[in-house]
């Protein structure tokens, strides 16, 4: 908690408000939910619609950057999980706009929606994020491993490359 309540201080202090972004993904049964992060872009920045976050992207704040760099701002997530909505450890939600493309575009799409969503994945540790649909589909090929070896073991496995991964800074975007 303390540390949650240091990183909306600083959102609030150098990007103001709102602190807190939530967008509506797909999660578990193909139902939606409102996933909630801490702001990392700036207030107008899916004004033309959802859009993936590329490298040096412009709408990201230079301290957006660095909660994305260690991933700090998954952190309101927690609430998330709290609600049932999500997992810790499960494929990451999708956008629901993006997601609705994915499931007319890749055969099978609509599986991943078999388990909650998580915080972190499989594809999260191995992969990083994602900007176009080669790289969506590699991601999938993640989670239908997890999916399909799902236990305790790969768990562990997980939670420990995403503490490597957080503290490394891997894949952010």
């Amino acid at each position: 908690m303390p540390l949650a309540a240091g990183v909306a201080v600083t959102v609030l202090f150098n990007s103001g408000r709102p602190v807190l972004f939530w967008q509506e993904r797909v999660g578990q049964g193909g139902q939606p939910f409102r996933i909630v992060k801490f702001r990392t872009m700036t207030r107008d920045s899916e004004r033309s619609g959802p859009a993936f976050a590329q490298r040096a992207d412009l709408r990201v704040t230079p301290t957006g950057a660095f909660l994305r760099k260690f991933r700090l701002d998954e952190l309101p997530q927690f609430w998330n999980v709290l609600r049932g909505e999500m997992s810790i450890i499960g494929p990451r939600p999708e956008q629901s706009a993006f997601a609705a493309d994915f499931e007319e575009s890749i055969p099978l799409y609509a599986s991943r929606h078999w388990v909650r969503p998580g915080i972190t994945g499989w594809a999260q540790v191995n992969q990083g994020y994602t900007d176009n649909l080669g790289q969506t589909m590699e991601k999938l090929r993640y989670d239908f491993y997890y999916i399909k070896h799902l236990s305790l073991r790969l768990d562990l496995l997980i939670v420990w490359k995403t503490v490597r991964t957080i503290l490394g800074g891997f894949g952010a975007r």
